[in-house]
């Protein structure tokens, strides 16, 4: 059943076909069922008024008759159960990108508005980090897969969706609780927010930098924790990332030289996915490395929690799904998930024949079953490949479903 809903009534379960007024010129990429909150705000950020959705199709929550609350003596907060992460196919990896592009829109406009003054709370990237947590617990494999193509002229707003997935991903796997994760995501996207009032030549720096133009950058902790105070309500633990994620184990870190357990645990998570990311992402005065290499720089690197780092890499694995692989067959492929009884036997989604040189049907191929193993890491410009360009143009759509 066929029905127009305004976009004030749009809610997360509801299957549109298509959009019916709007201010601006946005084109729906597909039909499909809204996932998230965040979307919607993004949908009525752009303008769009008024929607045909298909009843039928919508997977809506149950009403159910409210119950009276519990005794408090008998009152229990219990986490809710674990999904298990969806394996990485079309759907998935289409859902976790429609989420990824979603979240660049919505950093982007958050940062513009920051920028001008008319930012007045944090609610857009509350309900941006909520979104993200709930597809690291549904989509985990997918939306890590995404944390590793990237885009060099989008590196700062890459950069902290990037970590607040990873650090999601990280807490997810220490155990802690829902609401945990979620503040430690949000802390981890709001972070680098003071980089937004930096001037232009220091942010943009591609060479080394003065002593006088350190100090300048490293006063972008503080302005960050001054400018998300200012919006408002803010959790002490995601004010902390903010406030401790370039303090350093070693006392070497800034703004107050902390060290040791005197940094919360979670800026000391914060500080081990920002090194791990921006080692694995092209910028523009330094070129990415493989990750495997970022790891073993993580193991060598006295700034870090090195408990944290060793259970950060038990958590990615030897070749973190996203992974870009050359295989002793000759072919290049992308890790698509972990194996944790054998870690150097991943599932690989192969595309490329390095012996031809040219591009090959996506396939899927369990190493631990299949004669074949990983050579080696590889960085994309080893083969003159644009992985953004064909991630999104060619290899979603031929991935095997």
């Amino acid at each position: 059943m066929l029905e127009q809903v305004p976009i004030d009534e749009l809610i997360p379960g509801m299957y549109v076909n298509q959009v019916l007024e709007q201010t601006g010129a946005l084109k729906m990429r597909s039909k499909g069922i809204v996932k998230t909150q965040a979307i919607i705000d993004t949908l009525k950020a752009k303008g769009i008024l008024l929607l045909e959705v298909d009843m039928a199709k919508s997977k809506l929550p149950e009403k159910k008759t409210p119950t009276p609350p519990p005794a408090p003596q008998d009152e229990v907060k219990e986490d809710r159960p674990r999904a298990v992460a969806k394996p990485v196919g079309r759907e998935s990896i289409s859902e976790a990108s429609d989420l990824y592009e979603n979240a660049l829109t919505i950093q982007s406009s958050f940062l513009k508005g920051l920028k001008n003054g008319a930012v007045k709370d944090l609610s857009p990237m509350e309900s941006l980090s909520e979104s993200l947590i709930e597809s690291v617990f549904d989509n985990k494999d997918a939306l890590s897969c995404l944390t590793m193509i990237k885009e060099t002229d989008k590196y700062l707003l890459e950069h902290s969706i990037n970590c607040s997935i990873l650090g999601g991903i990280f807490c997810e796997y220490l155990g802690y609780d829902r609401d945990t994760i979620e503040q430690v995501s949000l802390g981890i996207l709001l972070m680098d927010i003071g980089m937004s009032s930096l001037p232009d030549e220091i942010r943009n720096n591609t060479g080394k930098f003065s002593s006088d133009d350190w100090e300048v950058m490293k006063t972008h902790v503080e302005i960050g924790v001054d400018l998300v105070e200012q919006c408002g309500e803010i959790s002490d633990l995601s004010l902390n990332i903010v406030e401790q994620h370039h303090e350093h184990v070693d006392g070497s870190g800034y703004p107050k030289g902390l060290t040791g357990e005197e940094i919360s645990e979670f800026a000391r998570i914060a500080a081990i996915v920002d090194a791990y990311d921006a080692m694995t992402s092209n910028r523009q005065h330094k070129d990415s490395i493989t990750p495997s290499q970022a790891l073993k720089r993580l193991t060598n690197s006295e700034h870090l929690d090195q408990d944290l780092v060793k259970q950060f890499i038990q958590c990615i694995g030897v070749h973190p799904v996203g992974s870009l692989v050359r295989l002793k067959s000759g072919k290049l492929g992308i890790v698509s998930r972990v194996n944790p009884k054998d870690p150097v036997s991943p599932q690989i989604m192969t595309f490329y024949s390095v012996t031809s040189q040219h591009f090959n049907e996506v396939k899927r191929i369990d190493l631990s079953v299949h004669d074949d193993e990983i050579v080696s890491g590889v960085r994309p410009e080893e083969f003159n490949l644009n992985l953004p360009k064909f991630f999104k143009d060619v290899f979603v759509n031929q991935m095997p479903i």
